[in-house]
């Protein structure tokens, strides 16, 4: 590929990292310029978005064979920008509510999502650290956003000692392997990959990798910083870190396991089917005795981590499927469920009980109804996109001969059905104590609205009709 054909084939990436740059000028340059950032990125993601679709049938390589062009990185690259497009349209009177309503909450989305886009296209090591750093840098940040408030402070100060040491691991691992194999490109490792098969050297890398992306995943027992960090973060920078980043994680994840080392042996797969088994039995457990829902979707968060994880394990043409359609559907379910919770909740972190959910259904029937779809939609219950994705997951499991695996999935699935439908019960039958509820609360603006209204009809449509979506995974790469 000539110089300029590897320019249009990241031309996403591009474009979002360019975008970035410019909204730190007109930071720099503007006072006031919070609007004309907002806007700006909004414009910035849209075009992104647009160049992912126009790259899909490139199935190339750019740039030495360090990053892939079409197919499987434009795929998740459309992901990333629908995430952070929802996340920019849900933020901007929720930071006006919380008086933080700075222009760098917007340079800190697009480098995030620059970096995932790096992650999920990265044919190389090198460049998969590059977009795993660039992407836990922003999101440091974004945890920490608030100053004012302790929580915030304790979430960014976790997340980044925690993070810090996850990526020790993964620089270990990257070492490793490339001391093995004197190489860090995949497709290099991928077809030499029987001449490893008895390298100590190369699995011991190996696994410090899988110890680094099953942190970033926040999969047990490595998801100690999620909860803190998920609940210290401004709420919709809480679903963007939940969701999208969790899905450029499995992005790499898929790349480097499943492209780059060929599945992997049997016994890295038996610890990533192990590491699955315990994030969806603890995520659920600990999330039934949240009363704070950024916290239960939190926990509930590392359980379907787990579920995703199932089609990792599996390692076969199901599971890849199942990951990227899960990775897609995740994002609308979960972006869309804490932009109502950032709706919902006051100033100074109030109205974050479940319990300050009742009679919403009948106060908001709009916000009520959203948000029930968006509780069935993670729970798994059709016809919304959560029961297609894990119906994918677990029959990949099922396929791979994995079969007790998708059973514990099934069993995780219903212990999530208590805590979930817990918010609903809340809504339509309790009431409200009638001091508690002042008629200006929950204002919902045009652009909050368009969101998770958007969120909802996705995660409906590729339910009722998941080909709209699977037919693009026939060719990856």
């Amino acid at each position: 590929m000539s110089f300029y054909t590897d320019l249009i084939g990241t031309s996403p990436i591009l474009t979002v990292s360019l975008a970035g740059l410019i909204v730190v000028i007109l930071e720099a340059l503007f006072k006031k310029s919070e609007t004309i950032s907002y806007i700006f990125s909004i414009i910035s993601l849209i075009v992104a978005g647009f160049f992912s679709i126009y790259t899909y049938p490139m199935y190339s390589t750019a740039f030495n064979s360090m990053i892939a062009v079409g197919g499987y990185a434009s795929f998740f690259d459309f992901v990333f920008c629908l995430g952070a497009l929802l996340t920019i349209l849900l933020s901007k009177d929720y930071l006006i509510k919380r008086k933080t309503n700075y222009g760098e909450f917007y340079i800190l989305i697009l480098f995030a999502t620059a970096g995932m886009m790096f992650l999920a296209s990265g044919l190389d090591l090198i460049i998969t650290f590059l977009g795993i750093e660039l992407m836990s840098i922003s999101l440091y940040v974004l945890s920490g956003f608030v100053r004012t408030d302790p929580k915030s402070n304790e979430a960014g100060l976790k997340y980044l000692l925690l993070g810090a040491f996850a990526t020790g691991f993964l620089l270990f691992g990257i070492t490793f392997i490339y001391g093995s194999t004197t190489t860090t490109n995949l497709k290099i490792i991928s077809a030499n990959i029987q001449n490893y098969q008895s390298d100590f050297l190369f699995w011991l890398g190996v696994g410090f990798l899988l110890i680094g992306f099953s942190f970033k995943v926040a999969a047990v027992p490595f998801h100690m910083w999620a909860p803190d960090a998920y609940e210290g973060a401004p709420t919709p920078a809480s679903g963007f870190m939940s969701a999208v980043s969790k899905s450029a994680a499995f992005g790499a994840f898929v790349l480097v396991f499943i492209f780059g080392l060929n599945g992997t042996n049997e016994q890295v797969r038996q610890a990533i089917a192990v590491i699955s088994v315990l994030s969806m039995a603890l995520g659920n457990i600990i999330a039934i005795s949240q009363t704070n829902i950024k916290r239960m979707l939190a926990y509930s968060s590392i359980a379907h981590a787990g579920y995703i994880l199932v089609g990792l394990a599996s390692a076969n043409e199901l599971g890849k499927q199942g990951i990227l359609y899960y990775s897609l559907a995740y994002v609308l379910m979960q972006v869309g469920a804490f932009g109502v919770v950032s709706i919902v909740e006051k100033e100074e972190n109030k109205s974050l009980d479940i319990k300050d959910y009742a009679g919403l259904g009948h106060r908001k029937p709009l916000i009520g109804v959203l948000m029930s779809i968006f509780m069935f939609a993670l729970t798994g219950f059709p016809p919304f996109a959560g029961f297609v994705g894990k119906y994918y997951l677990f029959a990949s499991a099922v396929q791979a001969g994995m079969t007790w695996l998708a059973v514990a999935g099934v069993l995780a699935t219903l212990v999530s059905v208590y805590y979930y439908l817990n918010v609903v019960v809340n809504m339509y039958l309790k009431e409200a104590p009638s001091e508690v509820y002042n008629p200006s609360d929950e204002k919902i603006s045009a652009s909050g609205s368009f969101a998770i209204l958007i969120s909802a009809i996705g995660i409906f449509i590729i339910g009722i009709l998941p080909t709209l979506v699977t037919r693009y995974f026939e060719k990856l790469f």
